[in-house]
């Protein structure tokens, strides 16, 4: 079962998003401290190699990512976690995808794919604020197998308690980082408590 990371900070911020007062800019705020606070979790196990540097008093050995990264934002309520996510990977690659949700059957729709043909990255980091009925996250993993990738590994704000065994069922090789999983889902499949439609909120395009 999935269990969300554990800091205080992300406690703290947390409640700060979910709250219906909080305006677009600081929930915008709140968006990049929790991805780069759940970022640190997901990258804590990523392979390394030795490299020799050059210090102003001599050399040494210091340690760089070894893998090819990529970020693939779920457009568009991802791209909020896009920018914290190459502050901690400069070198990464950002490819994207497309997707929102029919309002009658709760499917994901994909209206974009921007994946290149062949060399896939050899760790990807999906961003999706909200994982819901998990229908767009396992569009993405579908999309980025069918590429080759290997290591998939999913940044998250919310969850749903559904959604995370749905993507366990599906997808048991692919790691869910998450800062918090909420138990239930509405009968529009919202999060509940959650916070809302994270897109509509980080862009302050209310409906």
């Amino acid at each position: 079962m999935t269990s969300p990371v554990q800091h205080p900070l992300i406690d703290h911020h947390l409640g700060i998003l979910r709250d219906v007062s909080t305006p677009p800019a600081l929930f915008r705020q709140q968006v990049h401290r929790l991805a780069s606070l759940v970022a640190v979790s997901a990258t804590a196990d990523l392979p390394v190699e030795e490299t020799e540097i050059t210090t102003p008093l001599t050399k040494m050995s210091g340690r760089k990512l070894k893998p090819r990264i990529g970020i693939v934002p779920i457009l568009r309520a991802g791209l909020g976690m896009v920018d914290p996510m190459q502050d901690l990977l400069p070198d990464a690659e950002v490819w994207h995808l497309g997707m929102y949700r029919d309002e009658e059957t709760s499917q994901p729709v994909e209206y974009y794919c921007k994946l290149p043909e062949g060399r896939p990255c050899d760790v990807v980091f999906i961003l999706d604020p909200m994982l819901a009925t998990g229908g767009s996250v396992l569009s993405a993993i579908d999309a980025l197998k069918r590429w080759g990738c290997q290591d998939i590994r999913i940044l998250s704000l919310i969850a749903s308690r559904p959604g995370t065994e749905r993507l366990e069922r599906e997808h048991a090789d692919v790691k869910l980082f998450v800062a918090a999983v909420d138990p239930e889902l509405n009968e529009n499949d919202f999060i509940v408590p959650g916070l809302g439609d994270a897109g509509d909120r980080i862009f302050n395009t209310p409906q």
